[in-house]
């Protein structure tokens, strides 16, 4: 029987520097070195994202390649994310990822982070989806609906035209006061609220494209306006608040989720990156196997925030497709499927 593959990856996209080693399907490590240093700011800073990248690259590697008991020899690709992120961030990434497999004769396969999030549900113990399938991938930096016909072939049917609907989230709980990412904190407080406390219009975007910067202002205005009138008034509603922002914002997904179930004719439905850990979200799609007969994919909580693993399952799969790498490949900040 062949060998599984054993691929080792690096995530640096953002704020995780992520190194995971896996063979075949399995994860052997996976180790995530966050960046704390971004809480003061309320968001991330790019510059120090990047240093921070430098600071703990190695020490991830050593101790994902240590967890893992994988002899440096025995790896058989060297998986790293391209783009789309932070340009520094991925030029951390990217020059360590290249250089480590150019002096290890290990071939390099650059992988697109949405990509890497849509394959991160091949990832035992799964159960996985078949091809072809549509994929929700919703984070802080994108939104997008995704046709699914094969590893290599991803159609966008649509997009978000402005604000990524986790930027949505965690734009809010910043006006609420809420630490940072304030989108677990919300979907938090949102399960203790009432849903129906207060309306917000939807954003009347035509086909599957999606829009959240609308919805973002008008938040913002209401709680203006109720705060000049009674200055508890967020401490004394957060949680109807939380609720109601994330009603509205799930409708908004799940509306266009349903649009492109009907126009394709595709009932295996998968949720892929940072918000797919939404509680409410998830609620609402196992809610949807019920009335819509959907078959519906949520990866671990794990592997729905940015992580090597899935970039490494992404390697591997374009390694079998007969993907490959070089040298010269430049980070691309703005990849697009």
């Amino acid at each position: 029987m062949p060998q599984l593959p054993v691929i080792l990856a690096f995530e640096s996209s953002c704020d995780d520097t992520g190194v995971s080693v896996i063979q075949g399907n399995k994860v052997l490590a996976n180790t995530v070195a966050n960046q704390a240093v971004h809480e003061k700011f309320g968001g991330v800073v790019p510059e120090l994202a990047s240093r921070a990248h430098v600071q703990n690259i190695v020490p991830a590697l050593d101790s994902a390649l240590q967890e893992s008991g994988i002899d440096v020899e025995a790896i058989d690709a060297v998986a790293y994310t391209l783009g789309p992120g932070l340009m520094g961030s991925l030029h951390v990434g990217s020059a360590f990822a290249k250089s480590w497999a150019w002096s290890h004769s290990i071939p390099m396969i650059p992988v697109n982070h949405m990509q890497a999030h849509i394959l991160a549900h091949f990832l035992a113990p799964g159960p996985y989806p078949t091809f072809p399938f549509l994929c929700l991938t919703v984070s802080g930096g994108h939104t997008q609906l995704v046709h699914v016909n094969s590893v290599l072939d991803m159609k966008v049917l649509g997009t978000t035209r402005d604000d990524a609907a986790g930027e949505a989230f965690d734009k809010v709980a910043k006006l609420m006061g809420l630490p940072y990412p304030g989108g677990p904190v919300l979907d938090r407080m949102a399960a203790e609220g009432d849903a129906a406390a207060f309306a917000f219009s939807k954003p009347n975007v035509a086909g599957l494209d999606m829009s959240f910067s609308g919805l973002k202002t008008q938040i913002w205005q209401f709680l203006q306006r109720a705060t000049q009138e009674d200055s508890t008034f967020i401490a004394r509603h957060q949680n109807d608040i939380a609720a109601s922002v994330q009603k509205t914002i799930l409708d908004v997904l799940i509306e266009k989720l349903e649009a492109a179930a009907v126009q394709t004719g595709i009932k295996r439905i998968a949720i892929a990156g940072g918000v797919s850990a939404n509680s409410g979200l998830r609620a609402r799609l196992a809610a949807k196997q019920e009335s819509d007969q959907w078959e519906v994919f949520i990866p671990p909580l794990s592997y729905c925030t940015d992580n090597a693993a899935m970039v490494a399952m992404a390697g591997s799969l374009m390694l079998e497709a007969g993907s490959a790498g070089k040298l010269s490949d430049e980070p691309q900040p703005r990849w697009t499927l």
